[in-house]
This record gives structure tokens, sequence and C-alpha cells, in this order.
């Protein structure tokens, strides 16, 4: 896996990444799921220097101008409802891309720090040879995404997949190493060494989606 940790240089998208972090900026949930959209737009960004171009020629009011311009069939696959901010951010910027939903979320056995990660609604179209970019703002335990790959499975084999987050623990990114295509890229905002033993990132930013859109019963 090749791995893009792009806190590690500085740039706006630090600036952005301490506001979703900080305990009294994160309570204004509109700012917050700005934040995430911002941050969407700069890996996006970033990632589509890696995609595929050709010349093509563009007619303006004045004349003609040979522009360099993406090819690449993307699908835009997020986890809901945490990673709905950021599929927006990447869509506001790869606004011809398809798109897929995938719900996932843990499951707890009565008072047990130990989850197993359910999936159970999907809708996506076919992903055979295209570029596949998986959106999840937390990349934690990497259980989530190992399970969307294996949903994935009977939409077609992708040529190229892409994985977006904003923050990750190393374990987690050590554990979606070892199910992933060794081609597909990592994009990631910052990387937290910790998780506790409910599998959240320390110190992370607490319960994306809760930030986002409410406190879920």
């Amino acid at each position: 896996m090749i791995i893009h940790s792009l806190g590690e240089e500085n740039s706006l998208l630090n600036k952005f990444v301490a506001e979703i972090r900080d305990a009294n900026i994160q309570r204004d949930s509109m700012r917050f799921r700005r934040n995430i959209e911002r941050i969407g737009e700069i890996l996006g960004y970033e990632l589509s220097k890696t995609l595929n171009y050709r010349n093509q020629m563009v007619e303006t009011p004045l004349g003609t101008k040979e522009m360099s311009m993406p090819v690449d069939d993307l699908v835009l696959c997020s986890v809901l409802r945490a990673g709905l901010p950021l599929h927006q951010g990447l869509l506001n910027y790869f606004d011809n891309a398809e798109n897929a939903f995938i719900s996932a979320y843990r499951h707890h056995r009565g008072d047990e720090d130990a989850f197993e990660v359910i999936v159970k609604y999907f809708a996506a179209p076919s992903l055979e040879n295209k570029t596949l970019i998986l959106t999840d703002p937390m990349l934690a335990t990497g259980k989530t995404l190992e399970n969307v790959l294996n949903a994935l499975k009977n939409h077609g084999k992708p040529k190229q997949i892409h994985i977006i987050s904003v923050i990750g623990s190393q374990s987690g990114i050590d554990h979606i190493k070892t199910v992933f295509p060794k081609n597909t890229q990592l994009w990631i905002a910052a990387i937290d060494t910790q998780l506790n033993s409910k599998g959240y990132i320390v110190p992370g930013i607490g319960d994306a989606g809760d930030l986002a859109f409410g406190v879920k019963l």
C-alpha cells in the first residue's frame, strides 16, 4: 500500500484538522461538516495528480486551447453516515463520478468493548475496470473498510483503489495493508498512534457521525 500522509507537510489542511479536533469548535456541527468537506477537497485534489489524463482541444469564445483532461471512470463509495461530508468534498471536485453508498456499524454484545462490523445497506454501480475511491473519515481498527471491500467484490474488479480518510490509527492502517491490493493508495490527513479499549482513535476527534449529524440512540 502506498500511504500519503499529507498532514506531515505544512498547509491549510492542518488548520482544518485542528478545528475538527478542538473540543470547543467541533460543537458547531455545521462548521464541523464543512471542515470535513474541505479536507475531502484537499485530499481529492492531491489524489487527482495520480489519475490518467489525455490532451483535448477546448474551444473558447476567442479561439482554441489544448488542455489536459482526466479520463478515468471514477466511483466514489462512502460509509454512511459519517462519510457523507467527506463524500461531498470529493464530489465537489470529481463532479462526474459515479456514486456508491454502504452502511456499516459497530455491533457490541452487551457491555463488552469487543465489537463486530455489520454491513446492511449497499447501493453501487459496476466497479469493473474503474477507479474506486473509498471514503471513511475515521480509520480506526480497519475492520469497517475490510467489510466494505468484501461487500464490493460482487460488483466487479476495479483497476485501482484509493482510500480517503481524515484521521487513522497506525494499527488500523497496518490492518488494511494486509487485506487490500498492494497497489492501493491511502490519502490521509493525520495518523494517531493509539486506540482505546472501545476501538476509538486517541486523541482523534470522538465520534465523527455524532459530531456531524447529532447523537444517535
